[in-house]
């Protein structure tokens, strides 16, 4: 049984559970099996009985692969929350941004995100003194030594 295990921790969880559960019920099998063996005047009771234990192994699988579920629910609360947080600080910064903007950056700006090309860089030839949106900007090459 070669199944490949995926890195995301839910698929983990539950290859590492059917492992388990697999190689759980492959055990109990093979002792109930022993036992049939042995005795076989009580074949309908043996029957009975590898029920039985197919019935709670199948209990014990369903109880781990729920644990198991509820483990990475609250994973994935957590990570939610910590998204819908990053979310609203971008928002935040995303306001303060066009507030500080010039009109003429925020032209350039519309004019980009409808033709979905990639943002020019800026030009130091507005005059003026440069706004919060220049300065926030990191250079993306070096000019050398400035006199």
């Amino acid at each position: 049984m070669n199944t490949p295990c995926y890195t995301v921790a839910m698929d983990l969880g539950v290859c590492q559970l059917r492992h388990f559960s697999v190689s759980f019920l492959s055990s109990l099998l093979s002792a109930e099996s022993s036992h049939v063996k042995l005795d076989n005047s009580s074949s309908g009771a043996s029957v009975v009985a590898i029920d039985n234990k197919i019935e709670q192994a199948m209990d014990l699988v369903k109880s781990h692969l729920m644990y198991a579920v509820r483990e990475e629910v609250e994973v994935l609360k957590e990570q939610i929350k910590e998204l819908i947080e990053r979310n609203s600080q971008l928002e935040q910064e995303n306001t303060l941004l066009k507030t500080l903007a010039s009109p003429e950056q925020m032209a350039q700006f519309q004019a980009q995100v409808q033709t979905g090309s990639p943002p020019a860089p800026l030009t130091s030839a507005a005059p003026g003194p440069p706004s919060a949106i220049t300065l926030a900007q990191p250079t993306s090459h070096s000019s050398g030594p400035s006199a």
